[in-house]
């Protein structure tokens, strides 16, 4: 009796050593797998997972990983070809839009040198004026286009955006007053950023931009310096509910019908020139009003 359970005994030590060392062995393999899915996202490698296999369900997991792997990478790959595909697109588009625009526009210029009749005078000036809000849209798919498939050259500089804001705002006031919209700019001390000039000032032209083809009433415009100078445009609007602002910035998005006659450019225009100055863009609605704000990083005084 007392060798059988010795015999028993040994048995079960031996079977609890084997059971200890496999599951020691399952647990190697599963940090194995986990350092390598760490290694293809750290490393931006392409390495399908490698076992020392001995166990079947091991096995099979391994190849489940790798099948959604490659998955991934062709829709990864086929992303990319289609957002190229897509760009080539814009630009061309832009490209064939502008000639028969300044032939259109040329005959119309022929024509003001003619002798019209009021009535005539009256429906060249509608078309002139249709052909300038389309010379807007098409400059605007041309600038986005430039923009997407350009490497960036940026001038960085101490720009006093505070002063840059005004001085655009100014320069917007015969716009301004012919959609009856005023302005009122939050007074604030100077505060300077680093960033492209001309950049800057594009960003701030589409916001102005944005708020006279949208607002439905006064804009409110205000400065802060927080860890990043913050540029805020707020307007009222009159569709706010058919406004969705996390979609704001994505490419032709014009929320309802009160936006049909924008390319909903703009606003990614912008968020895509704060970007490549390491700055951020972002909406929110609260009480039907739009608020728009832009950061940008401050000019850091140990450059000067």
């Amino acid at each position: 009796m007392v060798r059988s359970l010795a015999v028993a005994f040994g048995s079960l030590v031996i079977v609890t050593i084997v059971l200890i060392l496999y599951i020691g062995f399952l647990q190697q393999q599963l940090r194995n797998i986990n350092r390598q899915l760490d290694k293809r996202l750290t490393e931006n490698t392409r390495q399908p997972i490698r076992l020392e296999l001995i166990s079947k369900e091991l096995n099979a997991l391994a190849i489940n990983i790798n099948k959604c792997l490659r998955a991934e990478e062709i829709l990864r790959l086929n992303s990319i070809r289609e957002e190229k595909n897509f760009r080539e697109l814009i630009t061309n588009i832009s490209h064939d839009l502008r000639t028969p625009l300044t032939a259109i526009k040329g005959y119309q210029q022929l024509m003001l040198s003619s002798e019209l009749t009021d009535d005539q005078q009256k429906k060249l000036q509608t078309a002139q004026k249709h052909a300038d809000e389309l010379g807007r849209l098409i400059e605007h798919f041309f600038e986005y286009a430039y923009l997407i498939n350009a490497e960036p050259t940026l001038n960085l500089e101490r720009i006093n955006l505070t002063n840059l804001v005004a001085e655009c705002l100014a320069a917007s006031i015969t716009v301004l007053e012919e959609s009856n919209l005023a302005v009122q700019l939050e007074e604030s001390s100077p505060i300077f950023v680093r960033a492209d000039k001309e950049m800057v000032m594009r960003m701030i032209q589409n916001l102005i931009s944005n708020c006279v083809q949208h607002s439905n009433g006064d804009i409110e415009v205000e400065l802060l310096a927080a860890d990043k100078a913050v540029l805020s445009f707020r307007n009222p609007l009159q569709h706010a509910a058919a406004i969705d602002a996390k979609r704001l910035f994505d490419r032709f998005y014009t929320g309802d019908k009160a936006r049909s006659n924008s390319t909903g450019l703009g606003l990614s225009i912008v968020s895509l020139l704060a970007e490549q100055m390491g700055g951020d863009s972002s909406a929110s609605i609260q009480d039907g009003s739009l608020e728009i704000r832009v950061e940008l990083p401050l000019w850091d005084t140990g450059t000067d």
